[in-house]
Formats: structure tokens, sequence, C-alpha cells
């Protein structure tokens, strides 16, 4: 009798180990049971997504049934869209449509956001906001001890983004007091930096695209947002394709796979092409082996391997500068790119070659020594880059010892940081044999 129960115990942690594998059904949770009933009185109909756990990507939704290509994802009715639409229909309209100069359509949807959760139980919202997350983690959110641990070019779109929320809620203190005689509590005390820093998250991650007219009480910046409760529940994977779009027809915001899911599996769609730089500074996440992503080699990089006392140094900066050869230098899963090599390759011109620059530029052999020296100096960039990438994640190992408030932000800076590391050895590898041919 033992026997068989140990065998049978056996068995039901496999079968626990593989369910949480492939996601653990959370439907049954009484936030997703109201945000359901909440979407159903709004017109959605839907049977065959669950909200779920998931290892690898946490918290999306499952399928009840397989999915073929060409099958309907979702299909979110316009009346459980936010957009500014909802906010001017509120009763913060009014006061959006008197106030000059116009706010723009993202600060509209900030303000209606924060109003909502101030709001707890009134908001007609407020089963939306209750699965919405608690906190971010966007580069403009991250401490600036994990910030110093990014690489250089997203380092300085993290701070870019930081002082962009900063100058965004400076600029709309003034319009934040107005809205003084729709609150009983000071609105200074509601529309707080880290309210706003939460609301500006919430859009930019989660939004869908979406065009809408202009309207004279907002400013000219466009206004292409929407938030799309449950359907924002749908997780990320490079390697999948869908069509997604609002359709006049069914009035309606549907998405359509082009990729197979197996029932009981996670949905997954694609947020575009973007490298892990892209997805970490406008979603807050990682994607492990990720095809779109690359490491990118900054022009300083670039010029510590060139000498200074060379004559025409400042001239082959000037034109590769000129002719945008000084950006988006990177290297990715195939090795160095063409824009990498090509800057090189005019760094590398010889006196006597310097003439035919134009040549290079358009992808020409200028000679062998120059091709050679291209490929040599990218195999030391490459080497710098990846003990540049080791150091950083043994910094990161030691801050996760030593600062448990910071894991979470560390784990994101690691997985990207692996992932650079991955790219980076393969790019070594491919030049170590490129070097060898020639």
């Amino acid at each position: 009798m033992k026997k068989s129960r140990g065998r049978t115990g056996r068995k039901r942690r496999r079968k626990h180990l593989k369910s949480f594998m492939d996601g653990v059904n959370c439907s049954h949770k009484l936030e997703y049971i109201k945000l359901k009933k909440w979407l159903k009185e709004r017109g959605f109909e839907d049977s065959n997504l669950r909200a779920a756990e998931f290892w690898e990507t946490g918290r999306g939704l499952m399928t009840t049934k397989a999915l073929q290509a060409g099958d309907l994802i979702i299909s979110l009715p316009e009346s459980c869209l936010l957009t500014t639409g909802t906010v001017l229909s509120s009763c913060l309209g009014g006061h959006i449509e008197k106030w000059k100069p116009p706010v723009s359509p993202l600060l509209a949807l900030c303000t209606f956001l924060i109003a909502e959760k101030h709001a707890g139980e009134k908001s007609p919202w407020k089963p939306y906001l209750d699965v919405l997350p608690r906190a971010y983690t966007c580069p403009a959110c991250l401490e600036p001890d994990v910030i110093k641990l990014l690489p250089k070019p997203l380092k300085k779109k993290a701070q870019e983004q930081k002082t962009m929320i900063q100058e965004l809620f400076r600029s709309s203190k003034a319009f934040f007091s107005s809205l003084q005689p729709l609150f009983a509590e000071s609105t200074g005390s509601i529309f707080n930096f880290s309210a706003l820093e939460w609301a500006w998250c919430t859009i930019n991650t989660r939004t869908i695209y979406m065009k809408h007219p202009h309207r004279e009480c907002f400013s000219l910046e466009p206004d292409v947002y929407a938030l799309a409760p449950y359907l924002d529940l749908l997780n990320h994977s490079p390697n999948v394709q869908v069509k997604a779009g609002f359709n006049e027809q069914t009035r309606s915001y549907e998405i359509w796979t082009n990729s197979q899911c197996k029932k009981y599996q996670e949905v997954l769609i694609c947020y575009g092409p973007h490298d892990n730089q892209r997805l970490l500074l406008e979603y807050g996440f990682v994607a492990m082996d990720n095809p779109h992503s690359s490491v990118y080699v900054s022009a300083d990089t670039l010029l510590k391997y060139f000498s200074p006392l060379d004559k025409q140094r400042k001239a082959k900066v000037s034109i590769l500068k000129d002719h945008d050869f000084l950006e988006n230098l990177t290297f990715g899963w195939e090795g160095p790119s063409w824009r990498l090599l090509t800057a090189l390759k005019g760094l590398s011109l010889a006196p006597e070659e310097f003439a035919c620059w134009r040549r290079i530029l358009l992808g020409d052999v200028s000679s062998a020594r120059n091709e050679q020296q291209a490929l040599g100096t990218a195999a030391k960039i490459c080497q710098f880059l990846i003990e540049e990438t080791q150091h950083v994640l043994l910094q990161v190992s030691q801050l996760k010892r030593d600062e448990e408030n910071l894991k979470t932000q560390l784990a994101l800076v690691e997985m990207l940081r692996s992932e650079d590391l991955k790219i980076l050895q393969k790019s070594a590898e491919i030049l170590c044999n490129l070097n060898l041919g020639t």
C-alpha cells in the first residue's frame, strides 16, 4: 500500500510541476472574477482565455483550446477601452477643455488614472485598476545604483526617461492645482510625483496603438493611446507573429494570430521586432534568446582603438558622423553588423587609400590590409566588451547578496547582461573564424 501511494505522490508532484511549467490557472482569484464580470457588463464575451501565472513570463493568458494560424485571439469592444474620449466624458472633461495651454493626450490619461485610483471603491474602473501592477521596472523607476550597471546607451536613455517624467511633473503642477474643486483632499497629495510616475509607466508599458482624431482641447502631440483591460495581460515573444488593430466594422480592438498555440499554453503576442534594450526601456522586461537583440558599441569605445596621431583621424570621424556611421553600431548573433565593420574600415584607411572613402561607405573593398585591420579591431572591441560585461555581472551578483530590496531590479540587469554576453561570445567566435579565413 505504502509503495503505490508513494508512486501516485510522485506522479502528482510531476503533474503539479508540469502544470507550473505550463502555467498555473489564476482565473479563480477574486480580482480576475471581478474583472471578467466588469468586462462582460461592457459587452466582452470570451470563453477561451484564462489568467495564469507562468514560470518564465509571470502573469499572462493561457488558452483553453488549441489556436491555429489565422484564429482570432481576442476581440475587445470599444466600450472596454480607456482613451482620451473616456477622460473627456468624466468629471475631468470640463476642466481639461478650459485649461490653457492645452494638456497633452498623455497627461490627460495620466491624470485620469491617478484620479480613478484615488477614488478607490467609487471608481467605475476599479476592477481594471486592481489588476494593474503596483510598481514597474522601467529604467525610470530603477534605483541609481542599478542604473549605473546598465550598458552605456541604455544608461543615457534611462536618465532621459527619468528627466522627462520629472519635467512632465514640474510642468503639470499648475494644471493639477486647477482640479482642486473636484477633491476634498489637497491635489498636491493626490497628484504627487510617485503617482504620476506610476500612471506614466502604466500607459507607456501597457497602451495599444489607436489613432484618434485631434481635439482642440489637447496639445498637438499625437493622440494614439488606448488602455485595453485583460488584453494587456498578453505577454511578448519575439518568435510569434500577430495582426492587431481596431476593427471599424465590429468597433473592437482585435488580435489575430499567425502562429499555432497548443491547448493550455500561454498565448503570446509580439510587441514588435525590438532588441532587449528597447524592451527594457519601453516595457520593463528582457526576452531570453531574443533574435533581434544586439550589443551597442559607443563612438567613444570605437575611437579608443585608433591612434590620435593619425593626421586624417579628424576628417575620418567627421565623414562617419556626417553619413550617420557613428550611431547604431552593434554586435549581433551573426557577428559585427555591416555598419560597425564599415565604420571600422573607414577609420582603418591608410593615407594613400583615404580618397576612396565613398566606396568604403557603399560597401566596396579598399584593400586586403584594410579588411584585415577592420576585422582585427572588431575582435579587440568584442573582447573588451566581453570583459566589461563579465565585470558588471560580478558586481550584480555581489549586490544581489548585499541589497535584498534591489533583487528584482538587479535580476533584470543580470538577464540583460547575460544575453549581451552570449551575443558577444558568439560574435567573438565568428570573428575568430573570419580572421583565420583571411
